[in-house]
């Protein structure tokens, strides 16, 4: 019995194939594959319906040995307990992946081998071995060794966050301190005059910003300001989360003075739980009627506190869709950025941060209740 037309071997088939199929040239086949703004709707349908029916996959590797290009772009993963893990840098990777994604790239993760866990040899291996088209960095200190590796390689690389003053200014980053100070002003409309700040001991640039900015926006106001730890208590903070640790302490110290803080900000949501445990192992309450308590960064565990918390929220998907498009800048065209990008943050006022004191009302008259927006709208280019 004669056999009908057979399907093609899936997997077996050419672009040829797919062009003739989809009745268009190789090269709009190719433009489909890799630059699809170019091609017409009703066309790239036609191409996209003649590769799945052949079974088509592109030739990732000798497309990638004609251009030079590896289409995958490395981020150096920070260390961190997998028991214990970073919520902000989850969703920061889940957003590099997407907008890497909507740039034809895939995202790399590496770190360095233990037990020496040296930076700079990982990144040499990966650039050795031509595995990616660019770098991505996190968690940038001052004057970060890495930042001047890198550098001396001539590779093309990104940071979420500034580097110093000399260095290249390849970095995105939210301003910190106009972040803690719009934590200050809707404390303030609040009606609150005595406010303390929980940050960390260790010298991070991040943190630092946010102390900064909130007490500079406190005495602008004229409000009465405290920021843990104090000078003087490098271990104030260093402990914690979630523990009666010297965070712990030193906020309850603090609720126990003759003029406590009727509000509290934290430098991020994990130091707000403290706070939180504080003014509960005191016999007060968080939010409407006693402490109100704000945090920074709006993970998913705002939502699921009681009372939820008023947290200042990352434009996490804004800062990596500028991170792959400033990398894919210098990749594609080298276009070396010539000053850092500033995105805005967005305050997300929940119950923890209360409604306004007696005799006062808050900006909007109406209590603690919509997102408020932190800064100015949208990225704008700054230096350091």
């Amino acid at each position: 019995m004669p056999e009908g037309p057979q399907r093609p071997r899936r997997g077996a088939s050419t672009i040829e194939e797919v062009a003739r199929a989809a009745g268009v040239s190789r090269q709009t086949v190719s433009n489909a594959l890799n630059a699809p703004q170019r091609v017409r709707p009703e066309t790239l349908d036609r191409v996209t319906a003649a590769i799945r029916e052949l079974g088509y996959q592109p030739d990732q590797s000798a497309r990638s040995l004609r251009s030079g290009a590896r289409r995958t772009l490395g981020y150096l993963a920070p260390v961190d307990d997998p028991l214990d893990p970073n919520p902000l840098m989850a969703g920061f990777l889940e957003a590099l992946v997407d907008a890497a994604g909507a740039e034809g790239q895939r995202v790399l993760l590496f770190r360095p081998a233990p037990p020496a866990g040296d930076p700079a040899a990982a990144i040499d291996e990966l650039v050795a071995a031509r595995q990616v088209d660019g770098l991505v960095l996190a968690d940038v200190l001052a004057e970060d060794a890495r930042i001047a590796h890198v550098a001396r390689l001539g590779v093309p690389f990104v940071s979420f966050g500034r580097t110093g003053p000399g260095q290249p200014q390849h970095w995105v980053d939210i301003a910190n301190d106009a972040a803690t100070a719009a934590v200050v002003r809707h404390l303030a409309e609040l009606g609150h005059r005595r406010i303390g700040y929980l940050g960390t001991a260790e010298d991070l640039p991040w943190m630092a910003a946010r102390r900064a900015g909130f007490l500079a926006e406190a005495r602008r106001l004229g409000l009465s300001a405290v920021a843990l730890p104090e000078p003087g208590t490098a271990g104030a903070a260093a402990a914690g989360p979630g523990g009666s640790g010297p965070a712990v302490t030193a906020v309850r110290a603090l609720l126990r003075g003759p003029e406590r803080p009727t509000a509290f900000a934290a430098g991020s949501d994990l130091l707000a739980l403290d706070v939180y445990e504080a003014v509960r192992a005191e016999g007060l309450v968080v939010g409407p009627g006693g402490v109100a308590v704000t945090g920074f960064h709006d993970t998913p565990l705002c939502r699921h506190l009681h009372p939820a918390l008023t947290s200042v929220r990352l434009p996490l998907r804004a800062i990596a869709a500028a991170l792959v498009d400033r990398l894919l800048g210098q990749v594609r065209d080298g276009a070396v950025p010539a000053a850092g990008a500033e995105l805005a943050t967005e305050l997300v006022v929940r119950g923890s941060s209360g409604w306004p004191l007696p005799g006062r009302q808050s900006a909007d008259d109406g209590g603690a209740a919509a997102d408020g927006q932190a800064a100015a709208d949208g990225p704008t280019a700054a230096g350091r």
